[in-house]
């Protein structure tokens, strides 16, 4: 048994000093850089016995050239640019009318009465001035004067008497309501005025324009002519006098309307004047005269009534005074003696 022990332990101890024979003291390869141009060391053998892999030898440094190197490229130039003209746009063809236009035809006469406008005759019977105009020949400024007749176009409808066309309704002309003539439109005035004539300057009437008046009736001013405020204006005056009293003509004339269809006029007799004027005397308590009565200045026309809304009997007067087709309103008292 020792005998075996023994041998074991020299084995172990020939394998041990086999071991540190083998083993390299030094490196196999070089550990420093090799020189440039200098000579290749030998080749070296790696541990154990094994050749050592070959080293590739460091390169030299090169400078990049100052300037990217220039040559030519194969294919030819490219080619020159094309003007290109831009499409113009196209619209489609305006078609042709399907029908021609329609024709105006003239159909029934308008016999003009004095104090008749052109634009009353107009709003009357709906139909534009300018047909009118055109139908009758009678040129830019559209004249007329009393007794000429008025051709209408054949569309023509009379929608009742307006205070300017109030001649009686010609025969053929389209008559609503089976034949019963509505009332008319109220004239471009009224108490409180409409906004048209609220922005109608004052005027003053000249010599060559004047007209002789006379009072319709004797009283206090109640309300003058003028702004009365809230945007709204008075476009005659109000004069207060005893209910039932008698109210007369300014001066002589026409009339040319009686009735109470006026809105906020109540009763109204309209009288149209030589010179292109017009009277109105709104909130009567009765008229004593018809449509198309002569009157003479001073004769009668009503009396005094309760509706002008002045907390007292009154009545409204008016005087216009025809400028072109409008008729102007004129401060009363400018043109009543003092």
């Amino acid at each position: 048994m020792s005998g075996g022990i023994r041998t074991v332990v020299i084995v172990a101890a020939s394998l041990s000093a086999a071991a540190c024979m083998t083993y390299p003291s030094e490196p196999q390869y070089s550990t420093r850089p090799v020189p440039a141009g200098g000579a290749q060391p030998q080749a070296q053998q790696g541990p154990y016995g094994q050749p050592a892999q070959p080293q590739t030898p460091a390169q030299p440094y090169q400078q990049p050239p100052a300037t990217a190197p220039v040559g030519s490229i194969d294919g030819g130039a490219l080619p020159p640019p094309v003007s290109v003209t831009p499409a113009q746009p196209t619209y489609p063809a305006t078609p042709a009318p399907s029908s021609p236009p329609a024709v105006v035809t003239p159909g029934a006469a308008y016999v003009i009465q004095p104090g008749d406008t052109i634009s009353g005759v107009g709003r009357r019977f709906q139909t534009p001035v300018q047909t009118l105009i055109d139908l009758n020949g009678l040129g830019p400024r559209g004249a007329i004067t009393t007794g000429q007749r008025i051709i209408l176009p054949d569309a023509a409808v009379d929608t009742g008497r307006d205070p300017y066309a109030t001649g009686p309704s010609p025969t053929g002309v389209l008559v609503p309501n089976a034949g019963v003539v509505p009332p008319p439109p109220p004239p471009p005035s009224g108490n409180p005025a409409l906004p048209r004539a609220a922005s109608q300057p004052v005027v003053q009437a000249s010599s060559a324009e004047s007209i002789s008046l006379i009072w319709p009736v004797r009283g206090d001013i109640l309300r003058r002519f003028g702004p009365v405020g809230m945007g709204e204006r008075n476009n005659g005056i109000n004069i207060g006098a005893s209910a039932g009293a008698s109210v007369v003509a300014s001066a002589a004339g026409r009339v040319v309307y009686v009735g109470d269809d006026l809105p906020g006029q109540g009763l109204t007799v309209l009288i149209v004047h030589p010179g292109r004027w017009h009277t109105a005397y709104g909130h009567l308590g009765s008229a004593t005269v018809k449509d198309g009565d002569d009157v003479r200045a001073g004769q009668q026309i009503g009396t005094v009534g309760l509706t002008a809304g002045d907390g007292r009997p009154s009545i409204h007067f008016e005087t216009r005074q025809m400028r072109g087709d409008d008729p102007v309103a004129v401060d009363p008292l400018s043109v009543l003696p003092r």
